[in-house]
């Protein structure tokens, strides 16, 4: 095929999937769009093709950008990413599977919602925004003039109640959450649908702040009430990857979907100097997994039970190869993603694979005559199931599986060594242990009663257990199992300040979201799961457990105090911030009233920083007068 004919041909496989894919109907996975977009790419870099945002789907009345909705460059290697953040600190938030959108406020009154279109002009969507819980309609505190970006997104839940209410209506049921905000947005009637969407800021445009990070941005979001995306800070190899498996875990077990990281440089200031091309700013990037979708055949649907108690369904699946892997189970989320499909076995359904530990349904192809079934006894103790909505639970308390869920999840994080998941379970079985607590009541005789455990290994055992009851603080509420209370969550918590166990047990979700990576959503959800586990930690502490003293002193002039910096400095601020940290001080990004110093070399400034702090009555240092301070 001669060069113009094939690119002719992939112009017309590209704009054909970009339509299908804002229908709801998408045949191919992003990476396998992505591929045909660097194909056409590398036969004709100028084609208007590649410029193009959007989908011609949406037939709405059309509102100008008053700055383009540029879309963002990717790369899919980790080395990539490495190479293009060149040690600089970058901000990196989850990729949201949704539509982009902006909101115009005049005087703090929403008055223009529309979607990115084809990045000049966007579609009109007022009327449906309208109904978005998570859209501040009108702002009391803040009149000003502003434009805010972000993304419209279906969480699961959410999902699954919007199909039950479309049906009720007698409507087509959707068949995929993966698309169905483009499928709402583009809706002439029923708009009142749009409720079941939700919508998370990333951008703020005002000629009247003046903003010097990313992470300022957020937070000001935040304070005019909207909700962010979870962020985290990097600036070496180290951090980034750690921010990828965080994205590889969500999209396995988050409630809403993504596809990657997006990543940005912190510092506003570099926005400016690199500037945009035509098609993608030179700031900003994204990270995403490699992706395949294949069809296959569901053999039977088996349950597992977690330490929570939910009953998570599982599809062992016809093998098929995906990203060079052969799969044979899949996740199905949750019993009400099973029920609204009437999942089975015999049913054909599409898979994905994109970076996931295991691979995720997406939709029914063709349903089998089988019928819906679920477990009425729980498959680990034979106790009756319960509905809860959108879950399946057993309320047993001594559920053997949840309780084994459970204590693997305290011995790994503690670090307790040759207690294998098929050893606790005897140990189980065998009433030797029924909790957490009960590992420190274990004796070598105790386990010599297992099959093929000898006086050496038992003792081995019992001296990693006893090793193990002293521990740091961060390991101690990680290995407890709060919700959302991965290590480096529950480390950002001991390094801001609350660093013994009095003072975790008075955290409140207003004291959570005021640390980096917390949201509204992820500080409520820590603080009702930490109130659970308190009588827990206690049981332990009364075991024997200790907590060692942090690495970070808190006997120091600046200890638990909060300081925020602005302006140059002669010290770089990451080595200012260090400083702060390790003297036991609290290290912030904004000045709000629990804000006790700002840092700043300058007597006047026309920063937001420094008239917040000084209207606030904050007193303002200046680097000097910080030294002295830890002298």
């Amino acid at each position: 095929m001669q060069t113009k004919e094939k690119v002719k041909k992939l112009e017309n496989e590209i704009l054909k999937h970009k339509n299908l894919y804002y229908q709801g109907k998408p045949e191919i996975s992003d990476y396998e769009y992505d591929k045909l977009e660097e194909e056409l790419k590398s036969l004709e870099p100028n084609s208007s093709v590649l410029s193009f945002v959007g989908s011609s789907y949406f037939k709405g009345e059309k509102v100008e950008h008053a700055s383009k909705m540029l879309s963002l460059n990717k790369t899919y290697k980790l080395e990539e990413l490495e190479r293009w953040m060149d040690s600089k600190e970058v901000i990196s938030t989850f990729k949201i599977d949704g539509s982009s959108c902006s909101l115009i406020y005049e005087s703090g009154k929403l008055i223009v919602a529309k979607t990115r279109g084809d990045g000049r002009f966007g579609e009109k969507i007022t009327n449906k925004v309208l109904y978005i819980d998570h859209v501040p309609k009108k702002l009391e505190s803040y009149t000003k003039d502003f434009e805010v970006r972000g993304e419209i997104f279906c969480r699961e839940e959410d999902f699954i109640h919007l199909a039950q209410t479309m049906e009720k209506q007698n409507l087509e049921r959707p068949t995929s959450q993966r698309n169905i905000v483009a499928g709402l947005l583009g809706r002439k009637e029923n708009i009142e649908l749009a409720k079941y969407l939700s919508f998370q800021a990333f951008e703020f445009i005002s000629n009247e702040e003046k903003l010097k990070t990313e992470e300022e941005k957020f937070k000001l979001l935040r304070d005019l009430g909207f909700e962010t995306p979870e962020y985290n800070k990097s600036k070496n190899k180290k951090e980034i990857e750690v921010q990828v498996e965080q994205a590889r875990e969500f999209m396995s077990q988050g409630d809403y979907l993504i596809d990657g990281l997006v990543v940005s440089f912190n510092d506003l200031e570099l926005h400016d100097r690199f500037g945009e091309t035509a098609h993608h700013p030179r700031y900003k990037i994204a990270f995403k997994f490699e992706g395949e979708m294949k069809p296959t055949v569901i053999k039977n649907i088996s349950w597992q039970v977690s330490r929570n108690g939910v009953l998570t369904p599982v599809a062992n699946v016809e093998k098929v190869e995906l990203s060079g892997a052969n799969v044979s189970r899949v996740t199905l989320h949750n019993f009400g993603l099973v029920r609204q499909f009437n999942l089975k076995a015999g049913d054909k359904i599409n898979i994905i694979r994109s970076g996931e530990v295991i691979p995720k349904f997406i939709d029914v192809v063709r349903s089998s005559e089988n019928v819906f079934e679920y477990p009425l006894d729980c498959p680990s103790c034979g106790e009756k199931t319960f509905i809860d909505d959108i879950r399946l639970l057993c309320k047993n308390s001594l559920c053997p599986e949840k309780i084994k869920d459970e204590i693997l999840n305290f011995i790994r994080k503690v670090g307790i060594e040759n207690l294998s998941d098929k050893r606790l379970v005897e140990l189980i079985d065998n009433g030797l242990v029924k909790d957490i607590p009960s590992l420190f009541d274990l004796t070598v005789e105790r386990l010599m009663t297992l099959d093929k455990v000898k006086e050496k290994l038992a003792a081995k055992i019992v001296e990693s257990i006893n090793d193990s009851k002293e521990m740091e603080l961060v390991t101690f509420l990680s290995s407890l199992g709060i919700s959302g209370g991965a290590y480096n969550k529950c480390e950002k918590v001991v390094h801001n300040g609350h660093d013994s166990w009095e003072k975790v047990k008075k955290l409140t979700p207003q004291k959570l979201i005021e640390i980096e990576s917390f949201a509204e959503k992820s500080s409520n959800d820590f603080y009702e799961s930490l109130k659970s586990k308190i009588p827990l930690g206690e049981e332990l502490l009364e075991k024997g457990v200790k907590l060692k003293k942090s690495a970070f002193k808190t006997d120091t002039n600046i200890a638990g105090k909060k300081f925020c910096i602005t302006g140059s400095l002669s010290m770089k601020r990451a080595d200012l911030q260090k400083l702060i940290k390790e003297n036991g001080g609290i290290a912030v990004s904004s000045v709000s009233s629990a804000t006790d110093f700002l840092i700043t070399k300058d007597k006047e400034s026309s920063s937001s920083k420094f008239k917040k702090a000084k209207d606030l009555g904050i007193p303002i240092i200046t680097e000097a007068a910080f030294v002295d301070m830890l002298n």
